[in-house]
């Protein structure tokens, strides 16, 4: 079989891209093809032109929380043991989704000295009315109303409680703003005034305690909020989505504004609303 025929057909099973290599041999007036090339040089062309392929199914991690039921333990797959003595591995399965609302605070005096000065403006106290009445007019049944420690974040969720009366308010330190990870690519706008390493541990700690599946002892799916800051929301959809963290800067989020990502029971991870503030006015809308 000639060259040019064996080329042609290796156009046709490759694809539309590989008309690129079919071109080049028609055209070669050298006779680069024929002295120098061999066919597996030109399909390797065709690879190369190719879009890569999406990755495996095996690429996602459904362990990522450590609560897979089906994982091995010590080399030894979980069992419960049921009401009649027999192991029961439906017993360690998770059967609620987890419903986790990232709320950005709203904005705050920047030019304040220290958190304690560095309360919500008019504005901010504003844009948190819009969220609790948005929160509310959802018609969810909240479970509970975690928020960082940080004033900014302690006002807000207060501001929003009033439109859920009922739902618990709970501070966590762990939810503090910080720099979780250093960003890729890196800027010198920026610069953290804690270390990483420093922030990055705690901030983890708390991706860690907050964003997993449900319990297996859990029932019905639950609704939880979470007040705290921009940088711990977006390394927090970094880490769940296995996203690679370090892209955490390069996303937005305005005041006030609501992430909704949910945790079924087999571990997966969908995210529903990115910094959704479409229910303020344009006018009220700020990213300080």
């Amino acid at each position: 079989m000639s060259f040019r025929r064996a080329l042609s057909l290796a156009c046709g099973v490759a694809g539309g891209s590989a008309v690129l290599v079919c071109a080049a041999v028609a055209a070669d007036k050298h006779g680069y093809f024929a002295d120098g090339c061999r066919l597996r040089d030109a399909l390797a062309a065709v690879r190369a032109a190719q879009p890569p392929a999406w990755p495996a199914a095996n690429g996602w991690d459904y362990n990522w929380d450590k609560r897979d039921p089906s994982s091995p333990v010590n080399g030894k797959r979980k069992e419960s043991v049921g009401e009649n003595g027999s192991p029961d591995a439906d017993n360690s399965k998770p059967k609620a989704t987890r419903h986790i609302f990232l709320i950005r605070h709203s904005q705050y005096n920047l030019k304040g000295d220290g958190d304690k000065e560095r309360i919500l403006t008019a504005l901010g106290r504003e844009q948190a009315e819009y969220t609790g009445q948005r929160l509310a007019a959802l018609g969810l049944k909240y479970d509970v109303l975690i928020h960082s420690s940080m004033t900014r974040a302690t006002e807000t969720a207060s501001i929003i409680s009033k439109y859920l009366p009922g739902v618990e308010l709970v501070s966590c330190d762990l939810l503090r703003e910080g720099a979780p990870i250093e960003p890729v690519p890196p800027v010198t706008h920026w610069k953290p005034e804690a270390a990483y390493h420093e922030d990055g541990a705690r901030i983890e700690a708390a991706f860690r305690r907050y964003i997993h599946r449900a319990d297996p002892k859990q029932k019905e799916d639950s609704y939880e909020i979470i007040v705290c800051h921009a940088n711990v929301i977006r390394y927090f959809v970094c880490r769940a989505l296995q996203f690679p963290p370090e892209g955490w800067l390069r996303m937005g989020l305005n005041n006030g504004s609501i992430t909704w990502l949910t945790v079924r029971p087999s571990g997966r991870v969908a995210l529903r609303a990115l910094g959704d503030s479409g229910f303020m006015p344009p006018d009220k809308l700020t990213r300080t």
